[in-house]
């Protein structure tokens, strides 16, 4: 939820790049703005400011929502888009810098889009052909907005953005300690905004209300939805796409486009992490492109956007061989782009991992967690600390980290699609969490985070219930590791972690099964992975079993 431009927002980082808007606004003038103050319907009043073209109008119009300050667009954005003929609007939403309302995230920010649209499209200077722009926090008050039913959009342009709040907040069910906390505290949102989402660890009604995903038959407009496979809205961007792509309204359904690249929350760069990947930075087509995609659904300029395939991304492979398969861009009509039964990869007592099922002999291994002394977040899906892949090296020394290999493969294997593992699992503990990882290990040993996922064995069956484990009982864990695309060259190893932990990106489980930081008290869990015929603990790949033709 980074801030737009090269400037941070009260050093916060700035990592989603304005460069999808096309860098030359950069250099050009800065144009001045006619401020309006916009009420709301329950009398709130936005701080909006508007550019208008010298040439006579009216015209299609580009509007931007913003926490991180509406003057951003008198940066030399706001000149650009008139000089492209368009009218841009720039508003500080509710409750942020000139704005008036409670200064917490993401209230109300359905209606407050909705009313906002309809004053635009009200105006002289607008032709009704209306766009919306933005990344990180920017995205996410579009999927609302797109929520609100309202038909005065044609085209909209995410950037690492989600539907869904709650995920947002807390990711199977575990609260996103390092993102939430640090972003609220760096964005100067009101000291009680924490509280008021610590005070919903579950997937209740407030979230709901805030659940754009559950409204993806309102939508009614084009729109692309760029992603990165470590950034912190990685799936969230896939399922916004698929959801306003096969249901969504008349005009969205059918007419929206995916880009998923290499990249953390800063999309268009060629490093994540600790790794460079080739082409990178050069997705093919134009539609990431914010200026071409809005002169195709808001000028009618026939430049090939629509005709575009429906999904664009990127095959990981081994940047360390030139020859290496992967490290390329490839086109499909859907997400994903193999759609095949996963295959499993069972988890051995020796510490493998392989195709091969386990035995009839119970096994089972164990380690105990300790909340004081948490596994540390090394790279992944993270904002306000290092994210991207990273040498896992420190993490798997650890006893409480369970580590699966597998043989160094004799042949590249590719794994394009959502990640999942069922694991069988028991505690001493009311309440634990499991985190599953899977990782490429290179032949000299670097052992890089590929994908993973986490779930609060609490919310086993469902993020709106609760219900704790029974001491010694072995229960099946569901864990979502989120989509990838990778080639693993020959010669490396598959490796799987599993744990208990990872801190500060999210928060440690207690273990005592009370409420969410309902009090200071912890304890030590014994967990344990069942390892055989009756349990048997798994990764699920999306293995693309052929050689998929060249596009």
């Amino acid at each position: 939820m980074g801030v737009a431009g090269s400037v941070p927002m009260r050093r916060f980082p700035c990592l989603w790049l304005v460069s999808l808007l096309s860098t030359p606004f950069l250099l050009t003038a800065a144009a001045t703005p006619e401020t309006h103050m916009v009420p709301m319907r329950d009398g709130v009043r936005l701080a909006t400011d508007v550019y208008v073209p010298a040439a006579e109008g009216p015209h299609p119009v580009i509007l931007i929502r913003s926490p991180y300050n509406k003057a951003m667009a008198q940066g030399g954005l706001g000149q650009a888009g008139i000089e492209r003929g368009y009218v841009m609007v720039a508003q500080d939403t509710r409750g942020r810098f000139a704005s008036e309302g409670k200064n917490w995230p993401f209230d109300r920010e359905r209606f407050d889009g909705q009313d906002t649209l309809t004053w635009v499209a009200d105006q002289p200077w607008c032709n009704g052909k209306i766009g919306t722009w933005g990344g990180s926090a920017l995205s996410i008050a579009q999927y609302q907005l797109a929520a609100s039913g309202t038909k005065f959009l044609s085209a909209q342009h995410f950037t690492v953005g989600a539907p869904n709040l709650y995920e947002v907040v807390y990711a199977g069910g575990i609260f996103r300690k390092a993102l939430i906390e640090r972003w609220l505290t760096g964005t100067k949102f009101d000291e009680d905004a924490l509280e008021r989402w610590t005070s919903h660890p579950t997937y209740d009604d407030y979230w709901k209300e805030r659940d754009a995903s559950l409204r993806h038959a309102q939508a009614h407009a084009a729109g692309i939805h760029i992603g990165g496979y470590w950034d912190i809205f990685a799936q969230a961007t896939i399922d916004g796409f698929n959801g306003m792509q096969k249901q969504g309204g008349e005009g969205a359904r059918g007419r929206q486009k995916l880009l998923m690249g290499p990249w953390t929350h800063g999309v268009l760069q060629a490093k994540a992490g600790e790794l460079e990947f080739p082409q990178a930075k050069t997705p093919p087509g134009s539609a990431h492109d914010s200026w071409t995609w809005f002169d195709h659904y808001l000028q009618g300029k026939a430049n090939g956007v629509a005709e575009a395939p429906a999904v664009t991304y990127y095959v990981l492979g081994d940047v360390s061989d030139p020859q290496a398969p992967g490290n390329t861009w490839r086109t499909a009509d859907a997400w994903p782009p193999f759609p095949m039964a996963p295959t499993s990869y069972y988890l051995h007592a020796a510490g493998t991992v392989s195709t091969q099922p386990p035995g009839r002999d119970a096994a089972h291994l164990s380690y105990a967690y300790d909340p004081a002394r948490p596994v540390p977040t090394v790279g992944g899906v993270e904002l306000a600390i290092p994210s991207g892949p990273r040498d896992q090296k420190e993490v798997e020394s650890r006893e409480d980290v369970l580590v699966f290999s597998s043989e160094p493969l004799v042949e590249p294997l590719e794994v394009t699609g959502r990640v999942r593992a069922r694991l069988w699992v028991s505690s001493d503990a009311p309440d634990t969490d499991f985190f599953v990882r899977l990782c490429d290990v290179y032949p000299d040993g670097r052992s890089f985070n590929i994908c993973d996922g986490r779930v609060r064995a609490r919310f086993r069956d469902g993020m709106d219930r609760e219900v704790l484990l029974k001491p010694g009982e072995v229960r099946v864990l569901d864990v979502d590791l989120w989509s990838t695309s990778i080639v693993f060259n020959r010669g490396h190893r598959l490796r799987v972690h599993v744990t208990s932990s990872s801190d500060p990106g999210f928060d440690p489980n207690p273990n005592t099964g009370k409420p969410f930081r309902a009090g200071d008290d912890a304890r030590v869990a014994r967990n344990s992975l069942h390892l055989d015929e009756a349990h048997p603990s798994q990764l699920l790949l999306p293995v693309v079993a052929r050689e998929p033709p060249s596009q």
